[in-house]
């Protein structure tokens, strides 16, 4: 795994390279003392992963991890505890506070290849697309194996997104256009907040639609396709 560090302090870039060292899964393909020089690497180099400091001076540690390909995964590297709650906003892999210990520094090192994996493995399920029965979800750092069939419905909450199932909601940072590209036919989206599992219907009338217990709303632009494209072909008619 190619990997650079970006940290101002010299001592603290050493530090790092003495850790990385010890990790023949690691390739060091730089070390930088700001953000800026890193970027323009970045703009001609393939990495994957940063072992990024915070605060520096120009554009600081979070600033620029905003900027960074989702592919280049980061493992915040600083002295102040803080920012903690920061890095997760932009999905850091880990985060490490100086002074860092070796054995601290392997089991972040081992969660980024994991989620690495994890994360090919999440891409490969979306180029095949509804040929898989499952796809993989982030929620909490984590990726979740999630069965097409298991889920009920899924709900729009401003940049998340909502999975309901009947044992579990997971939250996850997407909207519902990315997820609906993802989804099998049984899947329609009924509103702007709202796809659901038509296997999973228990009743519905011309504005709402029961999946268990939960009521979703019908949105007007969304309802031709609805009675159109699923109930019409579905609703048993009495014989005439």
């Amino acid at each position: 795994m190619n990997c650079i560090i970006v940290d101002d302090e010299p001592l603290a870039r050493e530090g790092i390279k003495l850790l990385v060292d010890t990790m023949p899964q690691l390739k060091l393909c730089g070390m930088f003392s700001n953000t800026l020089s890193a970027m323009q690497f970045l703009e001609t180099n393939a990495v994957d992963l940063i072992f990024l400091d915070i605060e520096m001076p120009g554009i600081n540690g979070i600033e620029f991890a905003r900027t960074i390909s989702r592919e280049t995964l980061i493992i915040f590297t600083t002295a102040f505890a803080e920012y903690a709650a920061e890095s997760y906003e932009v999905d850091a892999v880990d985060y490490l506070v100086k002074p860092i210990e070796e054995e601290r520094f392997r089991k972040a090192v081992e969660g980024a290849f994991e989620y690495k994996s994890l994360l090919s493995q999440s891409e490969e399920n979306t180029t095949e697309g509804v040929r898989n029965e499952y796809i993989f979800v982030k929620s909490d750092r984590r990726f979740i194996k999630l069965n097409f069939s298991d889920i009920a419905f899924v709900e729009a909450l401003k940049d998340y997104i909502i999975i309901h199932t009947a044992r579990q909601r997971i939250i996850t940072r997407m909207n519902l256009k990315a997820i609906n590209a993802q989804l099998p036919v049984s899947f329609i989206q009924v509103s702007k907040s709202y796809i659901i599992n038509t296997d999973h219907i228990t009743s519905f009338d011309n504005n709402s639609i029961m999946i268990g217990t939960h009521e979703v709303l019908i949105g007007n632009s969304f309802r031709p396709r609805f009675f159109d494209d699923y109930v019409a072909k579905k609703i048993l008619h009495p014989n005439k």
